[in-house]
């Protein structure tokens, strides 16, 4: 049996949020009786500056996102405050249980952003951090209004002219603008293409939900049009990512790969024979395995991951060590969010010759800027992510419902993203994060509150 104390809310309290309710609904009606006629106040305005986000994620600098997502953010909070909380009918924001630990992680960065050593550098952080949770949000929102397959459909489209340039990059050959491998390397001058991105790791960071999204999307899809946008994006993607030679991102392939198949495995298992997974899941090993060792290049680069003999490899483990004694000398809280924090501060504790503008791997950053409380709450954010992911799935798979195909893409673009953010932190990036909230909101938009007894 289940006993739920109930505590008396003192009278006093309730009088006071009852006043400061009416208080409150009184000050914004003004905006609810604007937003009856205002093109501005809509979900399609809202919607439309998503899309525009998404599609325009590889071809415009960072500053210029950072514009769009602005105003996604005051576009969400002006359509939330026009909200109408008295009509039953009206669609509100759905609080979520991913909201929860999503909250509890932007209030421990508020924190350290208020106690950090370069307060004002923290709060550029915060502000960024706070537009990419912003923009989860009002993704969540508009797909449980049917605008799930048109988002996927805006990114699929821009990675897809990405993917092509990168194509011709790998054909024509490509200038490095930066020095991305050891020179001592056997797989020195080798093309490692970059697209729009102008980094090749960028790029595969980017690319790293196009084959989960456009496979998934060539499954579902009913248009043959729509079809052959996923398939050829999902190919056109995987090659690419291949030839960008990211070792992160051949990491992050080949889980996303693997959790791809594993899902879609079960997904239709109960009309497989039993020998399907085993023979599958080998068979990718297999074929993993055969590639890795017939291509010389790829053979080569996936070598050297292993061990610190690569330059590269040695670098990350220098700044490793330096970023674990920043880490050591702030460990609750940090020293607040942000690339410009950690630059700030960095220098403090690097080794000689070893520079860096971010710590490399993605659990470091986290734990770097928020400290080990932070880290310990954004580990409950991907847990409870993938709870609901694979709760959601369970549910739709019997319902025999096929939108839960998307579930199975968001789930493994996630795996993928972890696993390349080990050893890379272009997750931070604003062509990787709101790919990341992405796959999230996907999730989050099937959630369904458990019915209380």
């Amino acid at each position: 049996m289940n006993f739920k104390l109930k505590l008396p809310i003192p009278q006093f309290l309730q009088s006071w949020w009852h006043d400061f309710q009416a208080g409150f609904f009184r000050i914004i009606s003004p905006l609810q009786a604007w937003r009856e006629g205002s093109r501005l106040l809509s979900a399609k305005f809202l919607g439309g500056l998503l899309v525009v986000m998404l599609a325009t994620l590889p071809f415009l600098e960072n500053a210029q996102t950072g514009i769009i997502g602005a105003a996604v953010a005051i576009a969400w909070l002006m359509l939330w405050l026009s909200d109408r909380r008295d009509a039953q009918d009206q669609a509100v924001p759905i609080w979520t249980a991913i909201h929860t630990p999503l909250i509890s992680y932007w209030a421990i960065a508020l924190v350290a952003t208020l106690v950090s050593p370069v307060r004002v550098a923290a709060a550029d952080g915060m502000v960024k951090l706070t537009l990419y949770m912003l923009a989860f949000v009002s993704m969540s929102r508009l797909m449980r209004l049917g605008w799930r397959s048109i988002f996927i459909a805006a990114y699929l489209g821009s990675a897809l002219v990405a993917s092509a340039y990168g194509v011709q990059q790998w054909y024509l050959g490509a200038p490095e603008l930066a020095t991305w491998t050891d020179p001592t390397s056997e797989t020195a001058g080798v093309t490692r293409v970059y697209s729009f991105l102008g980094n090749p790791n960028l790029f595969a960071g980017y690319l790293m939900p196009a084959l989960p999204l456009g496979a998934i999307a060539a499954i579902h899809w009913r248009s043959w049009g729509l079809k052959a946008l996923g398939i050829i994006t999902a190919i056109l993607g995987a090659f690419c990512i291949t030839q960008s030679q990211s070792r992160g991102g051949l990491m992050g392939i080949a889980a996303e790969s693997f959790t791809l198949v594993l899902l879609l495995v079960y997904w239709w298992g109960k009309r497989l024979p039993k020998w399907t997974f085993p023979t599958v899941f080998g068979g990718m090993a297999g074929a993993i395995a055969l590639g890795t060792v017939l291509i010389p290049t790829l053979r080569k680069r996936v070598g050297s991951i292993f061990g610190t003999e690569d330059s590269s490899n040695a670098f990350r483990v220098n700044v490793w060590q330096s970023v674990l004694n920043m880490i050591k000398a702030k460990p609750i809280l940090g020293i607040g969010p942000g690339n410009k924090a950690f630059n700030l501060i960095y220098p403090l504790y690097q080794r000689s010759g070893y520079s860096a503008l971010g710590t490399y791997s993605v659990p470091l950053e986290i734990t770097v800027e928020t400290g080990i409380v932070g880290i310990i709450c954004y580990s409950w954010l991907v847990f409870t992510v993938f709870r609901q992911g694979l709760l959601g799935l369970n549910r739709l798979r019997s319902d025999r419902d096929s939108n839960g195909l998307w579930i199975i893409a968001a789930i493994a673009t996630l795996a993928g993203m972890l696993i390349h953010g080990l050893v890379d932190t272009v997750w931070y990036r604003p062509q990787v994060q709101l790919l990341w909230w992405l796959a999230i909101a996907i999730i989050s938009s099937f959630y369904i509150a458990p019915i209380e007894e």
